[in-house]
């Protein structure tokens, strides 16, 4: 089985390529997925994001006010290297669990889709590393107009990913969404293609 790891700083266009890999035959396991799973009420990571931050961040129907907690730690690097430390161990575990199941299924290329990818894995761990780039303007843009999110909260969670110009020297592929979206989808399909040779010439050897 072949591992692909994408990645992208937030509100690159990561998603967007993610399903569209996922159209072209991918299986994809989704770190963000697994970590709104981990935190719904009742879990341990829950409990433990309650206890290291408190209980103001349970709004009303019981589940955990995502939004405040982000606002809570982007900014302070001691309070986002507490939340990693509960969240990614948790999250470790379970996407090893899927990458058995899918390995298990006879799943060619899985894809796992890590948005802090260079942050807290190691890249080599991978037999390939797709960066999915976006011009710092457009990404801010996307952030405040999309998401809702004000420019000093925006400017907080694109700070606390490492440069974009970093990961790109250390990505298998690059793909630039600065464009449309037919231009990312062409530039995905041609990235995609060369998944597809690089898998079948590993003969379904794997780093993993």
């Amino acid at each position: 089985m072949y591992q692909v790891g994408l990645t992208g700083n937030i509100a690159a266009g990561k998603s967007t390529v993610a399903r569209l890999f996922e159209s072209w035959g991918g299986a994809v396991i989704d770190a963000d997925a697994i970590v709104h799973q981990l935190e719904r009420p009742g879990t341990p990571v829950f409990d433990a994001i309650l206890t290291r931050f408190g209980p103001q961040l349970i709004v009303e129907d019981g589940s955990l006010d995502r939004a405040a907690l982000r606002s809570l730690v982007f900014g302070d690097r001691a309070a986002l290297a507490a939340l990693n430390a509960i969240v990614h161990p948790a999250v470790a575990v379970e996407r090893d669990r899927l990458m058995n199941e899918a390995r298990s299924g006879g799943v060619k290329i899985l894809v796992h889709d890590i948005p802090l990818l260079f942050e807290v894995l190691d890249p080599a761990g991978f037999d390939a590393v797709v960066l999915v780039d976006a011009p710092l303007a457009a990404r801010r843009e996307r952030l405040e107009r999309t998401r809702g999110i004000d420019r000093s909260t925006a400017e907080s969670m694109i700070a606390a990913q490492l440069p974009a110009a970093e990961k790109r020297r250390r990505a298998t592929f690059v793909i630039d969404n600065d464009g449309s979206p037919e231009k990312l989808e062409h530039r995905s399909r041609e990235v995609w293609k060369a998944l597809l040779a690089r898998a079948a010439r590993s003969g379904g050897r794997s780093k993993r």
